[in-house]
């Protein structure tokens, strides 16, 4: 039985990224369960944020290996069936660094798409942990097991979804008509205050509780509960928050993988931008949360990167004839998340009413 590269890049990439997840896991301390540090956050934001350059590197040497090309038909077909406005030259060498560079450049606009697009998440995740009454020493294990659960479960999402742009090329103009909807929403928005979740009526809680049997408490960390005197296993109230935070992920992969499919319709350069983006997403948590309230017009520059994002779907073909590339939609989507934030740090805010 013989592997195809493509076969075998992908079982060594999730192999790799099961090691550095099973390491961060455990890093810097006997115990996965331990309240993360500013420190610890931040060293790990940036050995993900490092991991995700370094892969947009791998790409312009080596991106051939995700489609397994290896003589000019096939550089065609695969530039075809994703990649169509592509233009290559008849030079089999030259149009393969053209066409790895393009991925290359994709895949770094689509991981700082998604990227960007998880602030929204840190967010959730803090009301989620609140509502449920997790103590902070449990935050990192549940986020990390609960980030592979969604990254699985957005494996599906984008692979069906390319499959549905493949057959159904305007389904586009449905995702573009619904970011622009979602950005619009969230630009004019009024700041509201923080809801709870009542955890024993959320959905994800509700069909858990059907399937599996419940223990009333949590046991340290353990996420299984086994009673040796009735033989039967239980989920512990643990459990039921990683379902929940992976659950809510994938509700916002609603938005974000649209997103990215307006930037290439090339569903492995989706996934990878996704799982650098995820996988960085837990210790993003424990970095910025403590800092969130610094960044006020961040909730507003995400709105109009999705607008951005949609109108740019909507009108792929106009701009496209304009000479509009994906290296100017970095650019700009750069631009927008500098001035959102730098707007939070220089214009003061304006105290409230008593």
């Amino acid at each position: 039985m013989t592997f195809s590269s493509e076969t075998i890049f992908f079982i060594c990439f999730s192999i790799f990224v099961g090691l550095v997840m099973a390491f961060d896991l455990g890093a810097f301390s006997k115990s996965s369960s331990h309240k993360v540090s500013f420190k610890e956050a931040g060293i790990w934001s940036a050995i993900w944020v490092a991991l995700a350059l370094g892969f947009f590197f791998f790409l312009r040497q080596y991106g051939y290996l995700i489609h397994d090309i290896s003589d000019a038909s096939h550089l065609a077909l695969v530039k075809d069936q994703y990649y169509d406005k592509m233009k290559l030259p008849a030079d089999f060498n030259e149009a393969l660094q053209i066409f790895q560079n393009s991925m290359a450049i994709d895949y770094l606009t689509g991981y700082l798409t998604e990227y960007s697009l998880s602030v929204d998440n840190i967010f959730v995740f803090i009301l989620i942990f609140n509502s449920f009454g997790v103590r902070e020493k449990f935050y990192k294990k549940v986020l990390v097991w609960g980030i592979l659960g969604s990254i699985v479960l957005r494996f599906i999402f984008i692979f069906i979804g390319a499959a549905l742009i493949q057959e159904f090329e305007w389904i586009l103009y449905i995702f573009g008509a619904f970011l622009v909807y979602t950005g619009l929403k969230i630009f004019f928005s009024k700041e509201e205050e923080e809801e709870n979740i009542e955890p024993a009526k959320h959905p994800i809680v509700k069909l858990a509780s059907k399937v599996f049997n419940v223990y009333k408490r949590n046991v340290t960390d353990n996420f299984l509960i086994h009673n040796r005197k009735i033989n039967k296993w239980y989920i512990t109230p643990l459990f039921l928050v990683m379902l929940v935070i992976a659950g809510t992920d994938v509700v916002f992969a609603v938005d974000s993988i649209p997103a990215i499919f307006s930037i290439t319709k090339d569903p492995y350069i989706v996934f990878f931008s996704n799982v650098f983006a995820i996988m960085g997403l837990r210790s993003m948590f424990f970095f910025l949360s403590s800092v969130m309230g610094l960044f006020r017009y961040l909730p507003l520059g995400l709105g109009v990167l999705l607008t951005f994002i949609g109108a740019k779907m909507l009108l792929h073909h106009p701009i496209e004839n304009l000479g509009f590339t994906n290296t100017h939609s970095l650019i700009v989507i750069v631009g927008i998340l500098a001035v959102s934030i730098l707007a939070s740090i220089l214009i003061p805010e304006k105290e409230k009413a008593s």
